[in-house]
């Protein structure tokens, strides 16, 4: 774990504490030691104790088990928002200028007028370009508020998008189709 942190630099760390053949306590501390990146720690161990002892290591919040998967992503919103006010808040590179607080996204400074379904579907693929996802990663990510959506849905929610990033810069093609697979941003 520590060597794929090192080498990967994520954004931010969810810890389980009871892994197999390893202590989770153990792998925050040494986290800890050479990096700055957020720690949430998810686990079974409810006591006070528990809690108290993995944030003194450098966890950045403490979520235990059950828990509601809508908590881990506010959760995960929250510690991100602290550790870097932008990452959230702002996405601005080259043509896009995206504000999630406001539900914008300017390309070229021209203002879209998206849905929140083809905001969210935007935000994701902008957030990782070049990244090719299926139609079950896009209804995943997109749809999660547990509605029942037919995958041909991505289908016609990319037609549109593409449509108005085409009529806001006519010259390029963001939304890429790879045949059999799915849909990357470029």
């Amino acid at each position: 774990v520590i060597t794929w942190v090192k080498k990967n630099n994520p954004d931010l760390i969810l810890l389980d504490l009871m892994l197999p053949g390893t202590n989770g306590k153990d792998i925050c501390k040494d986290i800890r030691a050479f990096s700055k990146t957020p720690i949430i720690m998810v686990t079974a161990m409810i006591d006070e104790i528990d809690r108290l002892i993995g944030l003194e290591l450098g966890a950045d919040d403490y979520i235990c088990k059950p828990f509601s998967p809508k908590e881990v992503v506010a959760r995960v919103k929250a510690v991100l928002r602290r550790s870097d006010p932008d990452y959230l808040n702002n996405f601005n590179e080259n043509e896009f200028k995206v504000n999630h607080d406001a539900f914008s996204v300017l390309i070229k400074g021209k203002k879209l007028d998206l849905t929140p379904v083809e905001f969210r579907m935007l935000t994701m693929f902008i957030d990782h370009p070049g990244r090719v996802y299926n139609r079950d990663q896009i209804l995943n990510t997109v749809f999660d508020d547990g509605r029942i959506v037919l995958d041909r849905t991505v289908d016609t929610h990319i037609k549109n998008l593409r449509q108005k990033l085409n009529d806001a810069n006519p010259e390029k093609d963001y939304i890429r189709s790879i045949y059999g697979i799915g849909y990357s941003f470029e």
